[in-house]
């Protein structure tokens, strides 16, 4: 295009621009204008196979609640233990969920928070949580012993690529594994912690242990566990307790 050209376009826009503006400066319509409303923006999609988490308000609308159930952690774990590192990611799941560790609290793991001798591991907790002592169970320490005998890191959980797991890693991969597991909400790694919660309250677990032993800085969290525990109700419809019909 020609400057000569440009100008006479210049030119014309301006003629175009006048003859809409009144006098006062402002922009006039004509009749056969329309404004057009713009449609909804696109929702985002839910979780797919690549385990990407959808947002917050999506997963409140897809979640019926925010915990697993032990029979929905059991089957985590069936799926998991079928992987290439199979034997890792088991043991993964079974201890985020028996001591309720955050995802960051689990992939920062490391041997010398195990103490083998005394069957325990040191629970470092984030987010101004309290640090705690755990006993491990046998089944643990079984695959602790066997990861420590091949470890050449200071991390307990590491990669095919000798580094430490990240969070985002281990969060699509469980994803992926509720996926397999047919359950019917996405699963995320904080689920098993809150799993860890209601499980210890429906076993009777008075609320300050509770409270001790997921590390809570204040009660008002833990109570959430121990409103939903049904121990309370147990036996209101028992032949002992039976007096007359309501």
């Amino acid at each position: 295009m020609t400057i000569q050209s440009r100008k006479l376009t210049v030119i014309c826009s301006s003629i175009k621009l006048s003859q809409l503006c009144s006098p006062t400066g402002t922009v006039q319509m004509s009749k056969s204008s329309k404004i057009v409303a713009l449609g909804p923006t696109q929702k985002n999609t839910p979780i797919d196979e690549s385990g990407t988490v959808p947002n917050r308000r999506e997963n409140d609308a897809l979640r019926t609640r925010s915990y697993l159930t032990e029979d929905e952690v059991d089957r985590l774990m069936s799926v998991a233990k079928k992987s290439r590192n199979g034997t890792r990611d088991h043991l993964m799941i079974l201890m985020a969920f028996r001591h309720g560790l955050r995802v960051s609290e689990l992939v920062d793991l490391r041997w010398s928070d195990i103490d083998f001798k005394a069957g325990t591991i040191h629970i470092r907790r984030l987010k101004g949580s309290k640090d705690s002592t755990h006993y491990l169970e046998g089944d643990e320490l079984r695959v602790l012993r066997a990861l420590a005998r091949k470890s050449e890191s200071a991390f307990t959980f590491v990669s095919e690529r000798r580094g430490p797991i990240s969070s985002a890693g281990f969060r699509k991969q469980l994803a992926r594994w509720g996926m397999k597991a047919k359950i019917e909400f996405p699963v995320h790694p904080h689920m098993l912690r809150h799993a860890c919660g209601y499980a210890l309250a429906n076993r009777g677990m008075d609320t300050r242990s509770l409270q001790a032993y997921l590390g809570h800085a204040s009660i008002t969290h833990t109570v959430r566990y121990t409103e939903l525990a049904p121990t309370r109700f147990r036996g209101l419809w028992s032949a002992q307790s039976r007096g007359t019909r309501p």
